[in-house]
């Protein structure tokens, strides 16, 4: 019996326009997480150029970072890493501020979350103009550690957040201008 062909998860992405503001051109995920086929498809595809290159940690911002950081982690045999907004982890922490387009946010990790030499790779959801993910990239050199890459399900990119991530690994799924 043939072997069906995987899902095509360009497919499973909705596009809303004006959302959240007129002239925002929404890329909307949900299809492609209700479906197991196309969310198994789009972890394994995230997962293919980091096999075999000794990923011990796989980390995300939160939160729809987290959706995919935690499947990728098992799949990759690594151990996840929540990367929180301030005040919503219980232990010490390290912090990262970084300016946005209207103000300033921050990230945090437990102190304890990488170790010198370990290799993080980081997940989202969606890359636009690169900040939190440059921030993510932060937090893990502070400590010392690797980051072997930096992987999205989709890519905006007209705003250019791969040229801000490197020289690190981007990996995107989709690209849209």
């Amino acid at each position: 019996m043939p072997a069906t062909a995987p899902p095509r998860l360009a497919d499973y992405i909705r596009s809303i326009a004006d959302f959240p503001k007129p002239g925002i051109l929404f890329r909307d995920i949900t299809p492609l997480l209700a479906s197991p086929a196309a969310f198994g498809e789009s972890i394994r595809q995230l997962a293919e150029p980091f096999r075999g290159v000794g990923v011990d940690l796989v980390a995300a911002a939160e939160a729809r970072g987290f959706i995919f950081a935690g499947p990728l982690a098992l799949e990759l045999g690594a151990g996840f890493i929540p990367v929180r907004k301030p005040g919503k982890l219980p232990f010490e922490t390290h912090s990262f501020s970084y300016d946005l387009e209207y103000g300033s946010d921050s990230l945090e990790v437990h102190t304890d979350s990488f170790s010198a030499g370990q290799r993080v790779l980081l997940v989202d959801d969606l890359l636009a103009t690169g900040g939190t993910m440059e921030a993510c990239c932060r937090l893990v050199e502070r400590a010392r550690a690797t980051v072997v890459g930096c992987a999205f399900v989709i890519e905006l990119t007209s705003l250019a957040g791969a040229r801000r991530l490197a020289p690190h690994k981007v990996v995107s799924l989709l690209q849209y201008d």
